[in-house]
Formats: structure tokens, sequence, C-alpha cells
């Protein structure tokens, strides 16, 4: 039985506690993972985790108070325990008086998990929606993939800030017609990987994506912001 309640899309984190144990980049990851009720025995699965390692976890996760159990379900013989992140994204708060450094590897962590989340989730969907197509539904799904230069932080900055509205003026546009169906649109931005190549002869770098939302598949993730 699950107790899933709407959860907030930020939460303020004051507390030293919490911010150290979201320093832990497996912890900042499960807790992106858990937007959406979860089990140890999920996240493992999806992660390439053992259960154990994971619910070692969930019990410092839980005991700072940045999940929390939200019900349990039957599977086979055994019971899971569910849990849910108590917000989608967590805002450092300036009076934790952290040094720079640490509140940047804590910001990056937390980004590089989102990013990690929302991939996998894209895939999992995709992955649903070829086996609709695959029984001859109709699934219609755009990829855009940019590169741009953006060599200073408040270049990203600024550019981040134009392109979220841009694409929320886009979204809102075309929202409000329930007969087209409900289409997901994600975007990503981060820089080229250290030694990758483009092998698919199109630039790497930011990417948009639109598709079709899989039935009972609504999913999103959450981040750390500092």
């Amino acid at each position: 039985m699950t107790h899933h309640e709407p959860i907030p899309d930020s939460v303020l984190i004051e507390s030293p506690e919490q911010a150290m144990v979201l320093l832990n980049p497996l912890r900042a990851e499960i807790a992106a993972r858990l937007a959406e009720p979860g089990s140890a025995a999920e996240i493992a699965r999806a992660i390439g985790e053992a259960p154990q390692r994971i619910n070692y976890h969930l019990k410092a996760l839980e005991k700072a108070g940045l999940v929390r159990r939200v019900g349990s379900r039957q599977v086979r013989n055994l019971v899971e325990v569910l849990y849910q992140s108590i917000a989608r994204s967590f805002v450092l708060s300036e009076r934790l008086g952290m040094k720079p450094e640490t509140v940047r590897k804590l910001k990056d962590q937390g980004s590089l998990a989102h990013l990690i989340g929302t991939a996998d989730r894209i895939k999992q969907d995709a992955l649903l929606l070829m086996e609709q197509s695959d029984e001859g539904e109709e699934v219609p799904s755009a990829t855009l993939k940019f590169q741009v230069e953006l060599g200073t932080p408040e270049r990203r900055q600024a550019f981040v800030e134009e392109y979220a509205r841009l694409v929320r003026e886009l979204t809102e546009k075309y929202s409000g017609n329930a007969e087209s169906g409900a289409y997901q649109v994600v975007v990503a931005v981060y820089p080229e990987a250290a030694g990758r190549t483009s092998g698919d002869g199109v630039s790497d770098g930011g990417a948009s994506a639109g598709k079709p939302v899989p039935k009972k598949r609504r999913s999103s993730v959450n981040g750390t912001q500092a």
C-alpha cells in the first residue's frame, strides 16, 4: 500500500547534517531517483548496485529527513518498503557557511545525478514506446542536438536561464489541448566529456527531446542546487 502525496519542487537545506549527507554522490543519485516512490531493490537494479548497499544509504537519507517511507508492496513472498524524496530538488542555504569548493562539489554531484536519472528514464520510456511501435501504433518523437560555446560561469548561467524561459513559453503556448495527447519535453545542458568523439555526425552538447508519455509512466527527477 502506498501513501503517495505530491512533493514540492524544491526544499531549502539549512542543516549542515543534511548537506553533508547529500555530498555523497550515491546518496544524491538515490534521492534523484526517488522523486517518485521506489524501493531499495528497484533503485539497486536501476544503477547496478547491491540492494544491501542501497539500503544502507537509504537509512542515512531517511535519518537525515531527506527521504521518507511512503508505503510498501508485496513482491512474491517479500514485502518491499517504498521511499520517496521530500522534494524534487534541494537548495543550499547561504547560512550553511560552506567553503566555495564544497558548495561547488555538492552542486556538481547533484546536477550530474539529476542528468543520469533523467537519461535513464528517457531510455526506459523509449523502450516502452518501441514496444508500442512494434505493435503497429504510430509513435511520433523528435530529438535535437546542438553545441554552444559557454566559456564562463556567467555565460552558462545566462544561457540556461534564457533557454529555460523560451522553452517554458513554448510549452505553455501548446498546453491545454488534452485531445492531442501528453508529450514529455526534456532539456539538458552539459559539457562535452573529455575523450568522447561524436559518432553520428551531429554535434554533442545540449539536447532537447519530445516524446509521448507511455501509459502509467509519469516521472521526474531531482537535483541539488547551490
